[in-house]
């Protein structure tokens, strides 16, 4: 088994790509190790791997950011080899469904009045947005629309890279302003 890596522009967070399907539909974002224990025998053995501080599951990648104090020269080794013991045995990447997995994103608000503009940002966001993220190893995901201001969720490389205040502001705003003119902003939610 061949495991590709990808540098990201959040240089705390690395992307594996194991040549084959890690997550079916959906993603998954874990931020502590218990909740990853809990959701994922993948993403338990990857937190226990010293420095690792968060793993993001993608359609066919694995991203994994770690702590400051390490080096991604000491920690790359051992995240391959953890990554590729457990496809070589063939476990399962979650747990039994949706057993221990993370909360939701939250409810979505809007105004009832605003669904047709919020149907069109959906739209760019799948459509344009979430597969160029996904290529840095992240996703974005709508959060709610209120007074031209659209509200959005960074998950995996992008949560916390130095660059994603600069992808919501000059890219996905600009993209979503261009489209739907009453798009005045965009802010990040945890």
């Amino acid at each position: 088994m061949f495991i590709q890596t990808e540098a990201t522009p959040n240089p705390s967070t690395l992307k594996f790509l194991p040549g084959r399907v890690v997550m079916e539909s959906g993603t998954a974002d874990f931020r502590d190790a218990e909740t990853a224990r809990a959701a994922s025998p993948l993403a338990g053995r990857l937190f226990e791997v010293p420095g690792v501080v968060g793993v993001f599951f993608g359609y066919d990648f694995v991203t994994v950011s770690k702590d400051d104090t390490q080096d991604w020269q000491h920690l790359k080794p051992a995240i391959l080899g953890t990554i590729m013991e457990h496809f070589m045995a063939g476990a399962p990447v979650m747990a039994a469904q949706d057993a221990g997995m993370p909360a939701a994103d939250g409810e979505e608000f809007y105004d009832d009045a605003d669904e047709e503009i919020v149907v069109t940002i959906k739209e760019l966001l799948e459509t344009r947005v979430r597969p160029a993220v996904a290529q840095d190893g992240g996703d974005v995901t709508f959060r709610g629309f209120e007074n031209g201001t659209v509200f959005l969720h960074m998950k995996g490389a992008c949560a916390g890279c130095p660059s994603s205040t600069a992808t919501l502001k000059h890219g996905i705003q600009n993209l979503l302003h261009h489209f739907v003119p009453e798009v005045r902003q965009v802010e990040q939610v945890m």
